[in-house]
């Protein structure tokens, strides 16, 4: 699911920073979030401050976009409420959200990215259109939009762990390959479903697979103390 973190893709990161410091007054003025498809993308600038967040798969749109740092850690109550209402491991929900944490959370930079690079993923978890679209038919936020999800964290947490738990019955009961059930969901989420089975059936992992994998292996501990 995620972007490889590889030199030229922060360097892209940092050249989108550095333009938006010359226009970045246009996008916070509301215009750029105007380009968007106005059915589906909430504006942070119609925010009421104050105003009882909304009730995520509700339907209901966020009343505040996030800003400022981001933690995983700090999200912690609504991965183990979502991980529960889907049926997956709070842990590796939190272990991905620490995976998905290396490229800037701000909803308007990430639409900004995303106007340059239209396949980007959206939201805390990294969530591609396709992925959502095809994980929310019958699920509690069936009435939401990818384009919320830099907008609404605790939805695009719920959505996650529902593709997590799309992606495990999808796995076989007895996979050959030396690598546990959260490894291959991990790696489901990364690589995709075929990618993911193709592991399961004792397929060699590539090295940007392996990489995510020990990014996975490093952020196991304190994921599952943040969840405790």
């Amino acid at each position: 699911m995620s972007e490889e973190r590889k030199g030229p893709r922060w360097g892209r990161w940092v050249a989108i920073a550095l333009l938006g410091a010359a226009g970045w007054g246009i996008i916070r003025s509301g215009g750029h979030l105007q380009d968007q498809p106005s059915a589906a993308s909430p504006s942070s600038a119609g925010a009421t401050v104050g105003s009882s967040p909304a009730t995520p798969g509700s339907g209901a749109k966020p009343t505040k976009a996030p800003s400022g740092r981001y933690d995983p850690a700090d999200y912690a109550d609504p991965v183990r409420r979502f991980a529960a209402e889907a049926g997956v491991n709070p842990q590796l929900v939190m272990a991905i959200l620490y995976n998905e944490a290396y490229k800037p959370h701000d909803p308007d930079l990430e639409r900004a990215w995303q106007r340059s690079k239209p396949d980007a993923s959206f939201g805390i978890a990294n969530m591609h259109r396709a992925a959502f679209d095809d994980t929310k038919p019958g699920r509690p936020f069936a009435s939401r939009q990818w384009e919320e999800l830099p907008d609404d964290r605790d939805l695009a947490i719920q959505a996650a762990a529902w593709h997590l738990h799309d992606l495990a019955a999808q796995l076989p009961a007895h996979p050959t390959a030396p690598l546990t059930r959260d490894e291959l969901l991990a790696l489901g989420y990364n690589a995709g479903a075929g990618n993911m089975l193709a592991f399961a059936r004792g397929v060699k992992v590539g090295s940007q697979a392996q990489s995510y994998l020990d990014r996975l292996h490093d952020n196991w501990e304190k994921s599952g103390t943040a969840v405790k």
